[in-house]
């Protein structure tokens, strides 16, 4: 009692001490209670038959039947279908779209043409910037069977005879998501990396340089350990997005006839709630997503702590 006593009298005299830094959080304090923390009480939905006529507390409660019914029952087809998606994706990504930003940081910090790089590097900053509506569009536009331009290079270049709707084949399907994503996010990605960087010593690249070590050496044993624990975290960060495949970037691009290759646990999760209205099937699915994510955030953390230095928490 005494010690809980004495930390609250301390947080309330640092809070005075410093109550111009604690006015700045309040808003993200406020904004993370009311839109994160208050919607958990919803949770309930998916332990019940919930209707929305009755609201939460007149809805049956009916246990785990929700979960039986998207594991075992009526909806599993689509919600295994939906797992296998998402983790391919979420695969996909971490692997091309992770790696990526990292190779490109490295390659503008060995790059002396200064122009060149700020010019490069605006441009690769630029679709960070744009909606997943415009780039759904771009990509969309680029794909089109008949005014397509990649459809118009490969005809020219005699890959292809005729023009091929792209986001009409499963098989493409993850080959373009990927892409895009790399493409709207490798800009970013990458000048979080140089600022890390940027933060070495020069004088390592010296020493090794002195020492005969080729730019190869350099780069491996001086810029990746020097920005490994922002790898770390970031990379933490990547595993516990994997369940979460940038699902406006699907649900723009993909199409009945691509379920197959394309279906993922958001969508999944967006039909049964909001076109079929199902809320309490949706509401399952979503927690077992979460549930799932959080699981994968925490195991990839304490597999960081326990092999290296760095970690998130």
């Amino acid at each position: 009692m005494g010690e809980g006593t004495g930390y609250f009298s301390k947080l309330g005299k640092r809070i005075l001490q410093h109550w111009q830094v604690y006015l700045l959080l309040a808003p993200m304090v406020i904004v993370l209670i009311l839109f994160s923390y208050r919607p958990m009480g919803g949770l309930v939905i998916a332990f019940q038959r919930f209707s929305p006529f009755l609201g939460t507390e007149g809805s049956p409660f009916v246990g785990f039947e929700n979960f039986e019914t998207i594991f075992f029952g009526r909806a599993s087809a689509m919600f295994w279908r939906a797992v296998r998606n998402t983790l391919i994706l979420g695969f996909y990504g971490l692997v091309f779209g992770f790696i990526f930003p990292i190779i490109l940081s490295i390659m503008y910090h060995e790059l002396r043409m200064s122009k060149f790089r700020s010019i490069t590097q605006s441009i690769l900053l630029m679709p960070n910037f744009l909606s997943e509506v415009i780039v759904a569009g771009i990509i969309i536009a680029f794909l089109q069977p008949s005014t397509g331009v990649i459809n118009h290079l490969l005809i020219n270049l005699g890959i292809i005879d005729e023009g091929i709707y792209f986001l009409m084949r499963p098989e493409y399907f993850r080959g373009i998501f990927t892409f895009a994503g790399i493409w709207m996010n490798a800009g970013f990605s990458s000048l979080i990396y140089l600022a890390a960087l940027s933060s070495i010593s020069y004088e390592l690249y010296e020493s090794a340089n002195l020492d005969g070590a080729s730019r190869l050496r350099r780069i491996w044993h001086i810029s990746l350990p020097g920005i490994r624990p922002t790898i770390v975290v970031l990379f933490i960060l990547a595993i516990g997005g994997i369940l979460n495949a940038s699902f406006e970037r699907v649900l723009l691009l993909y199409q009945p006839v691509t379920f197959a290759t394309a279906d993922i646990l958001g969508t999944f999760i967006f039909r049964i709630g909001i076109q079929q209205s199902d809320f309490s099937i949706a509401a399952a699915a979503g927690l077992m997503n979460s549930v799932v994510a959080l699981i994968l955030v925490v195991s990839a953390n304490f597999l960081s702590r326990k092999f290296s230095d760095s970690s998130l928490f």
